[in-house]
């Protein structure tokens, strides 16, 4: 009988972990085809309107935490798309979402520089 609780509780955390992160799945072409290089990612602009951050962390970061909820390209799955969020909220809002959550989002998923950084990313997405 006491089992049942831990069995429970071990399958709501699994469930709750595998819900908002992940998303670094990398499959391997078929043994036919050679494999190719990975896209270069964008250097941002020295100044950017939302301040200086660094884009391919701030994706990494994002690749890593959000996209289980928002997607691979910010189109929303179960959260919602973040492709425009920059012309909706600005990076102190933006900011103020991961600290505190909003709806289903629960608060401190990334905090402190990577919060920071991914928020003036996400400031710029317009």
């Amino acid at each position: 009988m006491k089992r049942i609780p831990l069995v429970l509780t071990a399958a709501v955390l699994a469930f709750s972990l595998s819900a908002c992160g992940g998303g670094n799945q990398q499959t391997q072409p078929p043994a036919n085809q050679p494999a190719t290089e990975a896209p270069a990612t964008e250097t941002p602009p020295a100044t950017t309107p939302s301040g200086s951050y660094d884009a391919a962390t701030a994706e990494t970061m994002y690749k890593n935490t959000c996209s289980g909820c928002h997607g691979q390209t910010l189109e929303g799955a179960v959260g919602p798309n973040l492709q425009k969020i920059g012309s909706q909220l600005n990076k102190e809002q933006i900011m103020g979402v991961l600290e505190k959550g909003k709806g289903s989002m629960p608060p401190g998923l990334v905090t402190g520089k990577d919060a920071e950084n991914i928020a003036a990313w996400l400031a710029d997405k317009k």
